[in-house]
């Protein structure tokens, strides 16, 4: 029988390590062309893949860091250079790294093809107009509308006696809806629940809106109005 602790077992952790050394090179220098082309195609993540005479390799990147870096031969098995999961075998990547500096050249040509593509774009935009005269107009009709509002809110608050409330009208088949607080006015919505809001504590609305409904505000005025009025007449009707 052979004796079998005479017989020699070829340590691997030599070669192990030499491959994890050669590794850590690739991955910081690979790791720089990952974050050019994220700095150059500005996206958080992405690839690019590059031809060369040996194969194709193809760079993936995500917040500028390289997440892996594979190379496919023009013939044999696809190798996962850089990569999250195990390393390659020592002889698959010995094979891509003789086609390595060709990767490197045709990064480098890509980026060369790319310089002077802007040269010829003209930075004379048109001028830009400003909002501020439509902006001004816009606040001047909505604070009258506020202001009406808010004397609404007040003498609802008077002949109610209640903290909060609503007063709610339909004109020319809009329903109208003022929620107040006390005497101030919490919004103007006109169309039910999913309609337009002419005051909220949300953005203003447009001025086509604007333009739209403010005919259509004073109908809700002189509603109010309408109702106040019929409150005085129901009170003229009891006799003391």
């Amino acid at each position: 029988m052979t004796d079998l602790s005479a017989l020699d077992v070829t340590d691997v952790d030599a070669v192990a390590a030499e491959r994890d050394e050669v590794l850590e090179a690739v991955r910081d220098h690979a790791g720089q062309i990952a974050y050019q082309l994220a700095t150059l195609y500005g996206g958080d993540y992405g690839q690019q893949t590059f031809d060369t005479p040996g194969g194709e390799w193809t760079v993936k990147y995500e917040a500028g860091a390289l997440e892996y870096l594979r190379f496919a031969p023009t013939s044999g098995s696809v190798t996962y250079v850089v990569s999250t999961k195990r390393p390659p075998e020592p002889a698959a990547l010995a094979t891509a790294l003789d086609d390595y500096d060709d990767f490197v050249a045709a990064y480098n040509e890509h980026v060369r093809s790319l310089e002077g593509a802007l040269d010829d774009v003209a930075t004379d935009f048109p001028a830009v107009e400003t909002t501020e005269t439509v902006v001004a107009e816009r606040d001047r009709v909505l604070d009258r509308v506020e202001e009406i509002c808010t004397v609404i809110a007040g003498e609802l608050h008077r002949y109610e006696g209640d903290e909060y409330g609503t007063f709610t009208t339909r004109v020319d088949g809009i329903r109208w809806e003022l929620k107040w607080e006390r005497d101030s006015a919490t919004y103007l919505r006109a169309g039910g629940s999913n309609g337009l809001y002419l005051l909220s504590q949300y953005g203003p609305p447009s001025a086509a809106d604007i333009r739209e409904y403010l005919p259509r505000f004073r109908g809700f005025v002189r509603a109010y109005n309408d109702h106040v009025a019929a409150l005085e007449q129901d009170l003229e009707r009891i006799g003391l």
